[in-house]
């Protein structure tokens, strides 16, 4: 009699260009590591008031947190940003710090898009010269003051103008934050009451709208009585049937999340959205995996369990911080392995004043997105996208064409904006977006280098 065949299965995991395995490691950093957190006690650490006491806002601070880590060469090096360079002040809560690498702050990805350093800006092309402080022309497009109407059935409210942090890349950099030298900030023109007055009136005399992020800033930074008061108002309007939250405050300070007046109030919204029908989602901003620790999964976990539809991530493609095949699929895998949050979109970062060494060419965004696909399951692929002005979210594979010698790309839009419903066949129009001039060749970097003369 002959035997049976035996069937050999081979094991090709090993040799796939990302190599997956789930680890069940998953815990806090220790901030006692670090010199200027060595007595907190840990009650201190999960409290919302000591995170928001002790928020890093100058290199003095950060200094005193970090000490020998810090090296005098890195604090002339920010110093030196902050007065030439950054758009943004400094603004870092103590659970953003302690992930980051104290050993190797300078290679560091957090500290590489939350404190910038001088040195890192691009020396000849530090701005595009099609950069521009609204590069969206969101407050264009402002329908009310803080509201802005740019999809036919989807708004974005900008109801604070602050956060409890405050990221190097900031696409509304225009609006939010105090002002730094060089850029002096907008600021709102109404009282916060009679603002989010005029945008519940909107929605209400407006039926074409059905979805609506609740942002700024952050709502984090908003008082838990006005938020619930406003979102309560949303979800009184009939047109409205779905919201979600903007925070990247649920990574940045996980704690605010879990205090009980926020639970409380977030839970009572929660049960009100789902009687009603609404979906309630949170959105949040993360952009590195170290950065998706246990407190943010107990944030999430908690959102979810209250009945929140979902905790989505919209991230920003950076260079130097996730521009790699590894480093956005260990973000991915980190978020749905651990963090119960849906990987959702990664933008590419805005063309505003100082951050052409953070953006990526469209052409390099193509190429990420085709290398994380198959990995993930289909609802938790991320979407890369391209904001392009005047137009709006486009997956960077919709070019309509492309120059890439000039790092010019080309996109079209199925939809009227408040800023060209009066503009003759706006919808057979090309609409550009521009690559950074150093990812260019040579012709192409001639090309601006004369524009710009």
């Amino acid at each position: 009699m002959g035997g049976q065949t035996k069937t050999v299965i081979k094991d090709i995991s090993t040799k796939q260009p990302y190599f997956y395995r789930y680890s069940s490691e998953f815990v806090e950093p220790d901030w006692h590591r670090l010199p200027g957190y060595r007595q907190v006690t840990e009650a201190e650490w999960n409290s919302a008031i000591w995170q928001k006491r002790n928020l890093v806002k100058s290199v003095r601070q950060l200094k005193e947190v970090l000490g020998s880590h810090l090296s005098d060469e890195i604090v002339e090096d920010i110093r030196k940003d902050q007065t030439d360079r950054s758009t943004m002040a400094m603004l870092v809560p103590p659970q953003m710090i302690n992930t980051m690498n104290e050993h190797d702050l300078k290679n560091d990805p957090v500290r590489r898009y939350m404190i910038p350093l001088f040195s890192e800006r691009n020396i000849q092309w530090p701005s595009h010269p099609k950069a521009q402080r609204d590069s969206l022309h969101e407050h264009e497009m402002w329908v009310v003051e803080g509201l802005t109407h740019r999809y036919p059935t989807k708004v974005l409210a900008e109801i604070v103008s602050t956060c409890p942090q405050y990221c190097g890349h900031c696409t509304r950099m225009d609006l939010v934050g105090q002002s730094v030298p060089q850029v002096s900030k907008r600021k709102f023109a109404l009282g916060q009451k009679e603002r989010l007055g005029q945008i519940l009136d909107y929605l209400r005399r407006t039926p074409s709208v059905r979805d609506i992020v609740v942002s700024g800033g952050d709502i984090a930074n908003l008082p838990s009585e006005i938020l619930e008061h406003f979102v309560t108002g949303l979800l009184e309007i009939e047109n409205i049937r779905d919201i979600r939250l903007a925070s990247k405050a649920l990574m940045g300070l996980p704690q605010h999340f879990l205090q009980d007046e926020v639970r409380s109030m977030l839970e009572r919204l929660a049960k009100k959205a789902f009687e009603r029908g609404v979906a309630l989602a949170m959105h949040t901003h993360i952009n590195h995996a170290n950065s998706v620790t246990p407190l943010v999964a107990k944030a999430s976990e908690n959102l979810l369990a209250m009945g929140f539809r979902d905790v989505r991530n919209q991230g920003v493609l950076l260079r130097g911080v996730n521009n790699s095949q590894r480093a956005l699929l260990d973000l991915c895998f980190r978020l749905v392995d651990h963090g119960r949050i849906t990987p959702y979109y990664f933008y590419m970062c805005d063309m505003i004043p100082n951050a052409e060494h953070w953006r990526l060419s469209v052409a390099e965004a193509q190429t990420l997105q085709h290398q994380i696909m198959g990995y993930l399951p289909g609802f938790a692929t991320p979407r890369l996208v391209c904001d392009v002005p005047c137009v709006g979210k486009r997956w960077v594979s919709q070019t309509h064409s492309y120059n890439r010698e000039l790092g010019i790309s080309y996109w079209t839009k199925n939809y009227l904006t408040r800023i060209d419903d009066d503009v003759p066949d706006a919808l057979n129009k090309l609409y550009e977006y521009y690559d950074p001039v150093d990812t260019l060749p040579e012709q192409g970097q001639q090309y601006w280098a004369k524009y710009n003369a």
